[in-house]
């Protein structure tokens, strides 16, 4: 990140809340014309600092209203169990996120799900069945306080 400037930033900043901002939109917001603004995108695209653009859904508005956290423990902590694990749990598209963590557990897994009866089928035909799983502990969200997916862009020297 250190080879972006503060127009890089700002860019980024712009994209991040809204990807389908014309060109001319940021360069008006950043005071700048549209074939640097153009430029600037396609290089942070090409360097995969820009990894992709998204639509971002209601997820109640479209009936998924149940979301959790899972905590999960494997019955190993080898390379092996854990890239068989990142395998299995990349196939199943109700798990939204999934990160391996230090401390008392391997992985949290993030998953959406229309309600109790359609988790406890995914959890008993897919989640347990997943080779190597010791534990599973389930934590149901009773309300979304923050949902962002804008990764702030300190500049440099304001790190603390």
């Amino acid at each position: 990140m250190d080879n972006l400037d503060n127009t890089d930033r700002k860019i980024l900043t712009l994209l991040q809340q809204n990807a389908l901002m014309t060109i001319q939109e940021i360069g008006k917001q950043i005071n700048l014309s549209k074939t640097p603004v153009h430029e600037r995108i396609k290089r942070l695209e090409r360097e995969g600092i820009i990894d992709r653009y998204v639509t971002i859904l209601n997820k109640k508005k479209l009936g998924n209203l149940l979301m959790v956290y899972c905590q999960v423990t494997l019955d190993r902590q080898t390379r092996d169990a854990f890239a068989a694990f990142e395998t299995a749990i990349c196939e199943l598209p109700d798990v939204v996120e999934c990160n391996r963590v230090s401390g008392t557990f391997d992985y949290l897994l993030k998953i959406v799900s229309r309600n109790m009866e359609t988790y406890n089928r995914f959890y008993q035909e897919h989640l347990s069945v997943i080779a190597g799983t010791l534990h599973i502990s389930s934590f149901f969200v009773m309300a979304e306080v923050k949902n962002s997916t804008i990764v702030p862009l300190v500049p440099p020297g304001l790190e603390k």
